[in-house]
């Protein structure tokens, strides 16, 4: 997702001058700014001694250069309408007071420096937490509001990438794989937020090194903007659950990664189509099915409205599990608007079983416990959809954050219970 919008911004460039024994430049090495022990945002930061050694003024006369580079922000942000361009020289307090007003910052200095910079504002974002809501939903909502000012007013720190999707600032790390497999092919500058880019960044990381599966004892490979399968306790329920009697095909609805395709596979089904939405997600789960050399069992296809055609012995779902609306890319594959993913996998569910066929439901119940989803309303969707439970396998989740009692949200966590609902056609 990506606002075309231009943004417009000048720089004095001056003729670049180094001391005996120093380095400069872009590239790596160290910034003739503060050291690593020195955080550039933080107030009480020395700035950096100018080189005062005499020299012609023609050589200091700066440039002044002008710049039309298009914004993108995966996330839909809208590009900022007030941008200035800012160094190791801007202060952490001074830069949270520019970017709550609404002027991004566009740094041109040293990339750890601006590492440190967002840090620094992060520090400052995280003492406004806000109160308690008389109720779980509005504590959450209130907690969804401050995350969504925090995004907001992170995302207000910008970089440009070169056209080949380099990074022209010291210190700064080789980004041109990361943001080619986030955005494609390179094409011409672009300017984006430091903190997506930290995303990418992250993300390739993930995709490089895999997330272990111990119901596969393998590897699952993320992709950027694809939910990584982090919450293990959902894959075991599918690796543990009884397979039903009836032998067929097995389909796998928004596949993702492809991890719970694989893991049907790795317990012996013939034939399953996994399905999604997203070319990001599609092109994800090919990749996993050709590194696990399971495709000849394994078809992914682009579903269109969620099933393919036909019928199945066996059915799984993982829909996003909260009834919200995501603001993010990652987060489509937590929220879900209206429940409509987990709807629309109901309805049709009976009318894609083979005789004697299940369906399972992966779902966790924090929705419950946060206020936005009652068992009544889930259980009456079954009934309205025409489906019995033939039985529940629970789980806890494992994830640190289910122990974390500064989290907001500590008492739905601490309570949260994954579901395996086994559903069949009621007659």
């Amino acid at each position: 997702m990506s606002d075309h919008t231009d943004i417009t911004w000048t720089e004095d460039v001056r003729p670049t001058r180094t001391r005996p024994g120093r380095r400069s430049g872009h590239g790596p090495g160290r910034a003739t700014g503060p050291g690593d022990d020195s955080l550039p945002g933080d107030p009480d930061t020395p700035t950096p001694e100018p080189d005062t050694s005499p020299t012609p003024e023609s050589d200091t006369t700066p440039t002044t250069l002008t710049h039309t580079t298009p914004w993108h922000s995966e996330s839909g942000l809208p590009a900022p309408r007030r941008v200035r361009v800012v160094d190791d020289r801007m202060k952490a307090d001074a830069a949270y007071r520019l970017v709550c007003e609404g002027t991004a910052l566009l740094w041109r200095g040293d990339y750890q420096g601006a590492r440190q910079l967002l840090t620094a504002l992060g520090r400052r974002l995280d003492r406004l937490t806000p109160k308690p809501g008389a109720t779980p939903a509005e504590t959450f909502h209130r907690h969804r509001q401050a995350r969504g000012h925090r995004a907001r007013v992170l995302g207000m720190l910008l970089v440009v990438l070169e056209d080949d999707h380099g990074l022209a600032l010291r210190r700064a790390p080789d980004v041109r794989a990361a943001c080619t497999e986030a955005y494609g092919p390179p094409r011409h500058r672009t300017i984006v937020s430091l903190r997506e880019l930290l995303g990418v960044i992250g993300a390739h990381e993930w995709r490089r090194k895999g997330v272990p599966i111990p119901a596969l004892d393998a590897r699952i490979h993320p992709h950027y903007g694809v939910f990584s399968p982090v919450r293990g306790e959902y894959v075991d329920l599918v690796g543990d659950a009884p397979l039903p009697a009836a032998r067929g095909a097995a389909f796998d609805l928004g596949t993702g990664t492809g991890v719970l395709a694989a893991v049907l596979a790795h317990r012996g089904l013939d034939r399953i189509v996994a399905t999604d939405s997203s070319p990001r997600a599609l092109a994800c789960a090919r990749d996993n099915v050709e590194r696990l050399g399971i495709g000849d069992r394994v078809e992914v296809v682009d579903s269109g409205d969620l099933y393919p055609a036909g019928r199945a012995a066996l059915v799984v779902c993982n829909p996003p599990w909260l009834p919200a609306r995501p603001t993010s890319t990652v987060e489509q594959g937590v929220y879900d608007p209206g429940s409509a993913m987990l709807l629309a996998f109901l309805d049709g569910l009976a009318d894609h079983l083979e005789p004697g066929g299940e369906g399972w439901l992966i779902l966790s119940d924090l929705a419950e416990h946060l206020g936005l989803r009652t068992r009544d309303e889930l259980v009456g969707a079954f009934d309205a959809a025409g489906l019995r439970v033939v039985d529940r396998h629970d789980a806890k989740p494992r994830h640190p954050r289910a122990a974390d009692t500064t989290d907001p949200l500590h008492a739905a966590r601490a309570a949260e219970v994954t579901s395996l609902w086994r559903l069949a056609p009621a007659g």
